[in-house]
Formats: structure tokens, C-alpha cells, sequence
């Protein structure tokens, strides 16, 4: 972000959506009917199987257009390999996970680029398509509205704790199919139900994100901290030091405009902390948030939790109580 502060900023009149407010995806209109969705993202592994790390990368950067309330179309694998170290069998399963993923939403896999690198890293960069009026950005959230969350927190957690031996095959099981679950059900329903603004929650935790949708917003984010989700053992791994470097990032970035007030200073670090192909953050008019709820939960979410109110600014552009 400080990077980007830095740069001209591109104007165009075809950009319906750029770098200002740090959406998720750029957007572009082609005609009156169409734009396309774009965006890119890629990591290291942060799971030992090749497989489950190719489709967690792939789902992490379709959420982008997913979050946007576009439609995957087409996917270009991008592949950093050390083949004089590694057997490329293992590419070969990075990447058949991802063309899972990819297929699974409906999408294309046209073509990709690969360099030799001292680690390996994986991603995609993705387009999408969405009609003009429909886009969904972080910057429309309105006081009064609720905040709506599609899956749990603590992929961060739970996978530092996996590095280390602490967690067993099964709890690792049930967070890779968190991170590995589209964020299709969620688009079709904020898509159906009328939504002011979303985002989804990655690599600045829920609440670095939450801040983009206050700052973009031009309001206050207040999250019940208690009422978010959390993928079992969460609290309890935090409480033993297994966290992200993020969490610290996040606390740092947002300084003086986040008031943290809840009880848990744990559960504080958990909510800042990295996440990976996250769910969906959804502002909704409290009048819809009902229907929204239900229709997330109709169409398979992991979970359809209110867990917060957009207020009018204050002093604090989020708070956590």
C-alpha cells in the first residue's frame, strides 16, 4: 500500500475500478454490458501436500473476482520452482490442484509462465466478467448496515500451528477444506440479495480488511468479537504463540485508528492475523441482512455470521469490542 501511494494514479474512463481504494480485483468495461474483472495473487506453500496447496491458491485468488460479485472465466498459472532441488512431480501437483479449483468455478486454465526460483511459489492471475451496474467494491458500506462473514477465522493459526507438529491430520484436514471452499456461494448470494460493499479476507487479516471497507467507506466498522467464527483450537494455539508475523503488521498499520476494546487481547492478535482464501466480508442494509443470511446458507456457506454494525465515523475508523 505504501507503494502504491507513491505511483501516478491511472485514470481512464473504461476503469471503473482501480488502485485507489484498494479493492479486491481491478474492473474494466469493455461496453455497456460488460467489463472484465482482474487480478492476480500468488504464495509459498503453506501446506506440506502439493495438491490441497494448489487448490488453496487457486480458490484464494478466484475469491478476488468472487468478491467483486463477477464470474471466473479464464486463469493463467504463474509458478515459481526450484526444479534443481525438487522432484517436478511436485509441480505437476500444484498443478492439477489449481485446474481443480479453477474448473470446479466454472473457469479456464489458457496458459501460464514458470521461472526458476529458490522456493516454490504458486498463484493465478485471474479475469472475470460482470456487468457494469453490478459491481460489488469495498467503498459502498452505509451506516446502519450489518456485517455478514462466509467462513471461520484461523487458517493462519491452525497452519503455523501445523509447521510445528501441533495440530493432527484431521484438524489440518477441515481447515485446507475451509481454505480449498470457493467463495461462489457467497457471490450468488450477496448477487441476489442487494449488498452495499464486500471484500474478502486474506493476507491483512479480518480486521485489516474491514478497515479497507471504513476507510473506503468513509465510515466506522465495528466488529462484536465474540460473535466471529473460529475454526476449532484457534484460541487456544494463539495463546501459545502460533501466529502469523501479520497480526503484528495489522496492529501496526492501523495504529491510532483502531480502538480495541474487547476482553481477549488472544483473540485481538486472532482477528488480525493472516488468513488464507478467507470467506466474505458483506456489508448489507439491515433490512436485507435477514435474507442474506438465509440465502448463504441455502446456497452451502460455511457460515453465515453477523458479527458486527457499520456506524457513522468517528474518532475510530475500527473498533473491536
Amino acid at each position: 500500500m505504501q507503494v502504491l501511494r507513491e505511483l501516478p494514479v491511472t485514470e481512464h474512463p473504461d476503469l471503473l475500478v482501480g488502485t485507489n481504494h484498494y479493492d479486491d480485483a481491478g474492473v474494466f468495461r469493455i461496453d455497456e454490458k460488460t467489463a472484465l474483472v482482474q487480478t492476480v495473487d500468488f504464495f509459498p506453500p503453506l501446506v506440506d501436500d502439493p495438491y490441497e496447496f494448489g487448490r488453496i491458491a487457486a480458490a484464494n485468488a478466484l475469491s478476488d473476482v468472487y468478491a467483486m460479485g463477477g464470474e471466473p472465466l479464464t486463469a493463467l498459472s504463474i509458478v515459481g520452482f526450484p526444479d534443481e532441488e525438487l522432484p517436478i512431480e511436485i509441480l505437476g501437483e500444484i498443478l492439477r490442484g489449481g485446474h481443480e479449483r479453477v474448473t470446479a468455478a466454472g473457469a479456464v486454465i489458457v496458459g501460464g509462465h514458470s521461472v526458476r526460483d529458490a522456493e516454490i511459489k504458486y498463484g493465478l492471475a485471474v479475469t472475470g466478467k460482470i456487468a457494469p451496474d453490478r459491481i460489488i467494491t469495498n467503498g459502498g458500506a452505509k451506516p446502519g448496515d450489518r456485517l455478514v462473514l462466509t467462513k471461520p477465522i484461523g487458517s493462519g493459526v491452525i497452519t503455523s500451528a501445523a509447521k510445528k507438529g501441533k495440530v493432527g491430520d484431521d484438524e489440518l484436514a477441515e481447515t485446507i477444506a475451509v481454505m480449498a471452499k470457493l467463495n461462489r456461494d457467497g457471490r450468488d448470494a450477496m448477487v441476489a440479495v442487494g449488498v452495499s460493499a464486500a471484500t474478502d479476507i486474506s493476507g491483512f487479516g479480518l480486521v485489516g480488511h474491514a478497515f479497507e471497507i471504513a476507510d473506503a467507506s468513509g465510515v466506522t466498522v465495528e466488529l462484536d468479537s465474540a460473535s466471529v467464527p473460529l475454526l476449532p483450537r484457534t484460541l487456544e494455539l494463539a495463546g501459545k504463540g502460533f501466529l502469523t508475523r501479520a497480526y503484528k503488521s495489522t496492529i501496526g498499520h492501523l495504529g491510532d485508528r483502531l480502538q480495541a476494546t474487547a476482553p481477549d487481547p488472544t483473540l485481538v492478535n486472532v482477528l488480525c492475523d493472516a488468513q488464507t482464501s478467507g470467506g466474505l466480508l458483506i456489508s448489507v442494509s439491515q433490512e436485507r441482512s435477514e435474507k442474506l443470511v438465509t440465502a448463504l446458507n441455502e446456497n452451502g456457506a460455511l457460515c453465515a455470521a453477523e458479527i458486527g454494525t457499520v456506524r457513522a465515523r468517528s474518532n475510530f475508523a475500527m473498533v473491536l469490542v
